[in-house]
């Protein structure tokens, strides 16, 4: 059915069907309304590439966005969760300049790629530990077998945090990246933030009396610019980096192999082939990423796209449909792992791009390449994926795979 304007009807990207597929509705948007008011959302919804990497690079786009986030319940639970909404207005991934500056650059210390690339024989033992479980049996569930508990111990061990246990790091990130679910979701996820915190602040009392060679004992003696970090900082941006830390790299690795065996001419390439491991994460990336939205909230009027945008509106920026931008990837819905560039946007653009990105590439490199060479004849679900509530976080609840036991 047509509107008056004879355009489609707008779709609702926070429907089920969305969630299950959002690629039509993105497309659908791009093409009709790139910059569209969603009442539903109540935010703008950018699509377009151009669009999304102009409100990346501007300043009046502002990543302060807790206030936003948390406005939107009710007054009592706002009230009641005024710890998580501090914890998360403390976030580098929610700061703008001159705060987010100072943090990026005592964190960004530990994710340089030299100082990354010393991890990979740990990421390949963790890899090899994870498929000697499950290789001789012919079945896994590869989010909860893998997918989940390597980036997760990574992300940990870089950290410092001692005995840390991917089951727990797994329920405490669900109840952070979920809790937009509704006004009980936003209780557990201050417990769980709560949990997080004094999980961490034990690990860094022990510090401060004994420094390691690790991230917490680094940021308690950083000094950048003649300011240290004070103790909620500290706790606020370890919490992040163990949620963040982990959870696109897990969706990068679910995401990634179930996008090669819905391609199985891409898988051969990339099986047969092993110098495309790392292009092919790349166009996984842009393909299917793991991140499809990114939130921003304009701080002064914005005209984008013939659309004023008012100073307070909250803007979507949806990366997953500029990385399928016609007008920057020619046959942007195939997925071709001798696709150069990608230049797609999944770990952002500008001040705020991904500073885990060297990190999450060498994980997912590591753990898609094991799990192509050592699984063989390996074979997706036949039951519908479930797959996690929110867009900002793409990737399935469960992936159950079949393979040749060795």
């Amino acid at each position: 059915m047509l509107n008056n304007q004879g355009v489609p009807p707008a779709p609702d990207l926070t429907s089920s069907e969305a969630l299950a597929d959002p690629f039509p509705i993105y497309h659908q948007l791009r093409e009709h309304d790139p910059v569209h008011w969603s009442e539903r959302a109540t935010a703008w919804v950018v699509t377009r590439y151009d669009d999304i990497v102009r409100c990346l690079k501007d300043p009046r786009m502002s990543a302060a966005r807790a206030g936003a986030m948390f406005a939107r319940m009710p007054v009592e639970v706002q009230e009641a969760t005024r710890p998580l909404q501090h914890a998360f207005a403390h976030w580098m991934l929610m700061m703008d300049a001159p705060d987010h500056t100072r943090l990026r650059a005592l964190v960004a210390k530990a994710f340089a790629p030299t100082l990354v690339a010393r991890l990979r024989p740990r990421v390949e033992a963790l890899v090899d530990q994870a498929l000697a479980r499950f290789e001789h049996t012919g079945t896994t569930e590869l989010i909860g077998d893998l997918a989940h508990p390597v980036p997760a111990l990574v992300i940990a061990e870089l950290l410092g945090l001692e005995d840390a246990d991917p089951r727990q790091i797994h329920a405490w990130a669900d109840d952070l990246a979920l809790m937009e679910r509704g006004p009980a979701a936003f209780h557990l996820a201050q417990a769980s933030m709560l949990g997080m915190m004094e999980y961490i602040r034990t690990i860094a009392d022990a510090r401060r009396a004994r420094p390691r060679e690790d991230l917490i004992s680094s940021l308690l003696a950083a000094e950048e610019q003649g300011q240290v970090l004070d103790e909620d900082e500290l706790l606020y941006t370890c919490v992040m980096l163990l949620f963040a830390g982990h959870e696109t790299t897990k969706n990068l690795i679910g995401n990634g192999i179930l996008e090669l065996l819905r391609h199985p001419d891409q898988l051969a390439l990339v099986r047969d082939d092993r110098t495309l491991v790392e292009p092919a994460i790349e166009e996984l990336l842009r393909f299917h990423g793991s991140i499809q939205r990114v939130r921003r909230t304009v701080t002064e009027p914005f005209e984008l796209g013939g659309k004023q945008l008012r100073a307070g509106d909250s803007v979507w920026l949806v990366v997953g449909a500029a990385n399928r931008d016609p007008s920057v990837f020619p046959d942007p819905d195939r997925m071709d792992v001798h696709r150069r560039p990608t230049r797609h946007l999944t770990f952002g653009f500008g001040p705020h791009f991904c500073v885990g990105a060297t990190l999450a590439r060498l994980e997912g490199a590591i753990a898609i390449d094991a799990i192509v060479q050592r699984l063989h004849d390996l074979r997706g679900p036949t039951a519908p994926l479930v797959w996690r509530e929110d867009l900002s976080f793409r990737g399935v609840r469960a992936l159950p795979l079949e393979f040749t036991p060795r």
